[in-house]
């Protein structure tokens, strides 16, 4: 990837944080963008720059505005000349009991998890088909398999991962398309699951233990480097707990 430029999108903090590291290390420039997490975005950039200069930058921007997504993609553009990789990792997460969800919750959820990963990668595609490039969405193991109290989210995920296989089929042969779907790795800050439902779940996975950020970064990197010969396709990073939900 040395030379390559690669846009991932919530790249401030958590998984997105760890993928951007992971294919910096790889000799590859990284756009980091963000939407509220300025003070990380800008500390990861100048971690990442201290490493190799000039060699990562930052974007603000939100993604549900659909008239910024081409500038998130000529801005990159502009900064290193090119565009190889796109990693659509920004996402919402929180639960929508059934009889209870609204307008609001349709468009934050259905907003990030599908409908900017949509748009903003058909505002790459020129560049991503020019460099035969690679795009990896973050979708869920919950796309497949449902996780009850969150119906909207889990549905915009599955539409992600429904958006991954169509659009290996648009792109191809020259840009290859998969995801990487993420099973109990970060627990959300916002303490949706309690001590005794962490405890379940982990205990409900093959491996008996919570996966790191770093898992998914390095399935990532093995998309987008290694796995030349793969699209279409979604690898779960899960410890198979997915194997027998």
């Amino acid at each position: 990837m040395s030379g390559k430029t690669i846009l991932v999108t919530g790249a401030a903090r958590r998984v997105g944080r760890a993928i951007a590291r992971e294919m910096h290390a790889t000799g590859a420039n990284i756009m980091v963008h963000y939407r509220q997490a300025s003070a990380a975005a800008e500390a990861l950039i100048a971690e990442l720059n201290a490493l190799r200069p000039f060699s990562a930058a930052c974007l603000q921007a939100d993604l549900q505005d659909l008239e910024v997504l081409p500038w998130l993609v000529s801005c990159t553009v502009d900064r290193f000349g090119r565009l190889d990789a796109l990693v659509n990792n920004a996402s919402s997460f929180f639960p929508t009991p059934f009889g209870s969800i609204d307008q609001a919750a349709w468009d934050d959820l259905v907003g990030s998890n599908l409908k900017a990963p949509l748009f903003l990668t058909q505002a790459a595609a020129p560049h991503l088909l020019a460099a035969r490039g690679a795009v990896v969405n973050i979708t869920d193991i919950h796309a497949e398999r449902p996780l009850a109290g969150y119906p909207l989210y889990c549905a915009a995920k599955a539409g992600l991962l429904g958006l991954t296989r169509a659009l290996a089929i648009e792109l191809g042969p020259r840009v290859r398309v998969n995801a990487v779907a993420p099973g109990p790795i970060l627990w959300p800050e916002e303490g949706f699951f309690d001590s005794t439902t962490r405890a379940a779940i982990v205990a409900h996975t093959l491996l008996e233990r919570a996966g790191c950020r770093q898992d998914i970064a390095r399935a990532v990197h093995y998309l987008l480097e290694d796995a030349t010969y793969v699209t279409g396709q979604v690898i779960n990073v899960d410890g198979g707990r997915s194997a027998h939900l």
